[in-house]
């Protein structure tokens, strides 16, 4: 048995084990794909502090290398369930795990358009990650459509290799930060369609562009690329967990800062709860709050 299990190995998970293995607890992480989460997508990070610029990939493995170092153990599995008795049962397809309480840390997933045949072409066409699989795409040309910071970071990076990048936006401006929109303007591939939504794939069996539609005129045409990907936000993956923790009307943790919920002994840490600012600092700032209650939490309980 542990003393707790953290699910999610992004950053809001790593520092809860970091606090938590300072603390002489026995920590397991149960991540369900990449150790680093949302962070591991991200070419450079320039706003975390003590790095100039640093890649997520290589952000993400010092967080990890150092949780081991300490003692934590992991686990490649997806959490599907937790059985809230005194002593947590948290479930996996291969075993079961308990421990006196438990951090739920899952953090977000991107956001599909929702449009028809749009899960036929993913991977075939249609791509989330510019850093994982833009390098397929090396003198081609592509679609983008987004208009926060991840995809206007998606657009530089796209830039760099691509022949040409065309940017679909549904709103008349950028919405993410003004210099990371003065980076993109700049660059002489890159051509900009706002106020424009996709309404349709185009391609039979094989990709090869979508159908859009102007929303303030009605104007609909067709735009052909190579590939197209997508950067229109993220979204939490809380569902399993929602009897023992409540969710908000988008489906996030319904927890405040100290990331305690109602259930005693069920923790919450980083994007999937309710919260104005989504940045690897806050997470790791939840992760740090959620540890020390946990701790606190064991320390104050019989078991």
């Amino acid at each position: 048995m542990f003393d707790i299990i953290i699910i999610g190995g992004g950053p809001a998970g790593l520092t809860a084990a970091l606090y938590a293995l300072r603390a002489n607890k026995k920590v397991l992480i149960i991540e369900k794909s990449a150790f680093g989460g949302q962070m591991t997508l991200s070419p450079k990070i320039e706003n975390y502090p003590a790095f100039e610029s640093i890649g997520g990939l290589e952000l993400a493995d010092k967080m990890l290398e150092q949780v081991l170092a300490k003692g934590a153990e992991i686990e490649l599995a997806e959490a599907t369930e937790i059985k809230n008795d005194k002593i947590k049962t948290v479930v996996t397809p291969f075993g079961e795990y308990q421990a006196k309480a438990v951090i739920v840390s899952t953090g977000v997933v991107h956001r599909h358009l929702g449009i028809e045949r749009e899960e036929e072409f993913v991977g075939r066409g249609i791509y989330y990650c510019a850093v994982c699989d833009g390098g397929y795409f090396t003198g081609k040309e592509v679609i983008l459509v987004g208009g926060g910071n991840s995809a206007l970071q998606e657009a530089v990076l796209l830039s760099d290799i691509c022949k040409k990048v065309t940017i679909i936006q549904n709103l008349p401006d950028f919405t993410g930060e003004a210099y990371m929109a003065s980076m993109v303007r700049i660059k002489p591939n890159v051509n900009c369609i706002f106020s424009t939504v996709v309404t349709h794939i185009i391609g039979k069996g094989e990709f090869s562009g979508v159908g859009i539609r102007n929303t303030l005129t009605g104007k609909e045409g067709e735009l052909f690329a190579d590939g197209m990907f997508v950067a229109i936000g993220l979204v939490p993956e809380n569902k399993a967990f929602e009897n023992v923790v409540p969710l908000d009307k988008w489906g996030y943790f319904d927890i405040g800062e100290n990331c305690i919920s109602p259930t005693p002994g069920i923790f919450v840490a980083g994007d999937c709860r309710t919260k104005k600012i989504r940045q690897i600092t806050t997470a790791t700032a939840d992760g740090a709050s959620a540890a020390l209650a946990a701790c606190d939490y064991i320390d104050r309980t019989a078991f």
